[in-house]
């Protein structure tokens, strides 16, 4: 547990660390870095609506088979 948490934890601060550093070395203004930053962040959440909903979908239609006796496909 603790080798997962030390590898957690290295990931979340790599992160803030290249975060930081990529609004600090930007080329464009801060404006346009924000606007593309939240450009970006909506796209990603889009797709993880989508990658939810079709997940979501395929455990609802599993489930169904399930209630209804039906072996695995």
């Amino acid at each position: 547990m603790t080798r997962l948490f030390n590898f957690l934890f290295g990931m979340l601060l790599g992160g803030i660390i290249g975060a930081s550093l990529v609004l600090l070395l930007a080329p464009q203004s801060g404006e346009q870095t924000r606007q593309q930053f939240r450009s970006r962040w909506e796209e990603i959440l889009e797709e993880g609506r989508r990658a939810f909903a079709a997940r979501r979908a395929e455990l609802e239609a599993r489930m169904a088979d399930i209630q209804a006796g039906r072996p695995k496909a």
